[in-house]
């Protein structure tokens, strides 16, 4: 059986994470890579893939130009809090943002639940049991979020907090593993 390697990254920082803000599709805070050294990274065997949005793609142009769109990494749809910061939703919807935060089939009116989410991401990761080689994705936080939930097949969502331009590591070979990559230190002992 040949194993699939799949390789989450999260999206660079944006206006909206700084702001603590639900996102829309703002661009990325610096669109020029930290490192000319991203791209090589990863072997050019690799599939490299991305959600819709500007953030997405933008971030996945530091690591290739042959990035292609896949629905299924899109964020999660924030519904009518879309571009609205926290501190706003808990003066105007605060019961609501609370049920979210404690509910993880509570929604944002007309957007995506923690729930939907996860049924999304399973599906998708499920599907990708069967492409095997090595698959660079660069999406957003709570799709990773989701995707440890799914391999982890736990209740922490909220717990889990993914920085900007983190990456998850899992591996398909019977069972989806995550594997957290170490730092390769260039001269080390």
């Amino acid at each position: 059986m040949q194993s699939t390697c799949l390789t989450l990254i999260c999206h660079a920082r944006t206006v909206a994470q700084k702001l603590a803000s639900f996102p829309t599709n703002e661009p990325v805070e610096d669109s020029a890579p930290p490192s000319d050294r991203l791209s090589a990274r990863f072997s050019p065997q690799r599939r490299l893939i991305c959600g819709p949005e500007l953030r997405t793609r933008q971030t996945a142009a530091w690591f290739g130009t042959d990035a292609q769109i896949d629905e299924a990494l899109r964020d999660c749809d924030w519904g009518r809090w879309h571009g609205k910061s926290i501190k706003a939703l808990q003066r105007e919807e605060g019961a609501a943002l609370r049920a979210w935060l404690d509910d993880p089939q509570a929604a944002p009116p007309d957007g995506e639940s923690v729930v939907q989410l996860g049924s999304r991401v399973g599906a998708w990761l499920h599907a990708l049991q069967g492409t095997p080689g090595h698959v660079v994705a660069v999406t957003h936080p709570f799709v990773m979020r989701a995707a440890l939930m799914h391999v982890a097949q736990g209740a922490a969502f909220n717990a889990i907090d993914v920085e900007p331009l983190s990456i998850i590591e899992l591996r398909f070979n019977g069972i989806w593993r995550l594997r957290l990559p170490g730092l390769e230190l260039e001269g080390a002992l």
